[in-house]
């Protein structure tokens, strides 16, 4: 059985808890440099999704901008070929819509 002086010993373990604490402070920077990294990637992400939602936004916008002018192109043309039965029509709307909304008292 070998007895090892006691200030060897603690000189020891004090080298262990001094290697420890290096060990642990360089574990603590390399995971605070990932999540500094995994941030800055989440954020370009983020970043990436917000211009697309926007440019395909736009896109849809420019769409049903498109859809509308035609439709009322349309029906501009509609009516200067029939201007009698565009007139019809919109009396006949009146009508129904007068009808309707007529109070009952």
């Amino acid at each position: 059985m070998t007895h090892d002086k006691p200030e060897a010993s603690a000189a020891a373990v004090a080298a262990d808890l001094t290697q420890l604490r290096d060990d642990v402070a360089r574990m603590k920077d390399a995971l605070a440099e990932l999540v500094r990294g995994e941030t800055k990637s989440a954020g370009a992400a983020i970043r990436n999704a917000v211009g697309d939602a926007r440019s395909q936004v736009s896109q849809a916008a420019g769409a049903a901008q498109d859809t509308a002018l035609t439709a009322a192109a349309d029906f501009e043309r509609r009516i200067e070929k029939n201007p009698l039965t565009a007139v019809l029509i919109a009396a006949g709307i009146g009508l129904a819509l007068g009808v309707m909304t007529k109070s009952r008292g």
